[in-house]
């Protein structure tokens, strides 16, 4: 699955992918390929690229159109 929202979100921001990775504590490489879909990105990668961009995940992978996060109940 290629996460194009991902990318999106990142170019948006005026991001390269070297400085995604070093935000994420990875490789650029290992970034590119999460990006491209080559490699899956796992729980905590995913939940720490939506922290970053202030999304949830369901967003990342296209489960909803909705950008904002999910707010938290009482």
């Amino acid at each position: 699955m290629a996460y194009e929202r991902i990318r999106n979100l990142r170019e948006d921001s005026d991001l390269t992918q070297q400085q995604m990775a070093d935000k994420l504590f990875i490789n650029r490489r290992t970034y590119s390929s999460y990006e491209n879909g080559v490699r899956g990105i796992p729980v905590e990668v995913l939940g720490s690229i939506a922290d970053i961009f202030g999304t949830s995940v369901d967003y990342l992978m296209g489960r909803t159109d909705i950008k904002k996060p999910y707010s938290k109940g009482k």
